[in-house]
């Protein structure tokens, strides 16, 4: 009974730092708050900090929804820290980076198996863009190589989080809807989720819906149509 709560950002317009998500995350992890379990976080994703610091900084940030957060860099084991999670909480930052690290340590498919099996998941940024097939639809530069792109296969789309498609007056790249319709021409049967700022994925069991006032954009085929706020995505599933 996976259950999965898939944020494109930490922030969002002139909120504070995770604030417009906490009354996700409370809800999402209301079990294990009630009951007082810690929440494991894991921090890879992060490059210009160190591993401490953004778990201290994640904490801090989510005490004021009663959530209680501890870093999985102070646990001597991490697979056992894995298997022994109530909760896990994946922050953004490098996709590219996560990914290798969770295949360093032999964590990718332990992930895949207690969430599978019940464990709650939630992630913003990068944390969301692995749990969709593959890391192929990230907006981040592959500044380190991962084994695999195969990410957690958590649902059967492709996610792509900070989904933005204004085209600023004078530029001359790609657009981000471009970027994804390569990706189609490639690979014209796999959906891809683009989520805008300020929104989420919210998956329990065989259901998804879409969390936050903004529409996302919804790909495949060679198509792209808009899904409204609030939307039932159970059918990308």
């Amino acid at each position: 009974m996976r259950k999965l709560l898939l944020m494109s950002s930490s922030k969002y317009a002139d909120t504070g730092y995770l604030e417009h998500s906490r009354p996700w995350l409370l809800e999402h992890f209301r079990e294990q708050t009630s009951s007082g379990s810690e929440i494991l976080f894991l921090p890879y994703a992060g490059v210009t900090m160190t591993a401490q610091a953004y778990s201290e900084k994640v904490s801090h940030a989510l005490a004021p929804a009663g959530l209680t957060i501890r870093g999985i860099e102070g646990y001597a084991d991490p697979r056992a820290a894995i298997r022994n999670a109530k909760g896990i909480l994946v922050g953004g930052g490098n996709t590219f980076v996560l990914l290798q690290k969770l295949y360093e340590l032999g964590l990718l498919d332990l992930i895949r198996k207690q969430v599978i099996n019940g464990t709650p998941y939630a992630g913003w940024s990068a944390g969301a863009n692995i749990a969709g097939l593959s890391i192929k639809t990230t907006n981040d530069m592959p500044i380190v190589q991962p084994p695999s792109f195969t990410a957690l296969r958590l649902v059967n789309m492709q996610l792509n989080p900070h989904y933005f498609d204004q085209h600023p007056l004078g530029f001359h790249g790609e657009t981000r809807a471009q970027r994804l319709a390569e990706f189609m021409q490639l690979h014209p049967a796999t959906s891809i989720l683009g989520l805008r700022e300020g929104t989420a994925l919210a998956v329990e069991g065989s259901r998804a819906q879409l969390l936050g006032d903004a529409p996302a954009m919804y790909f495949r085929d060679s198509r792209a149509r808009e899904l409204n706020s609030q939307s039932d995505c159970s059918f990308m599933l």
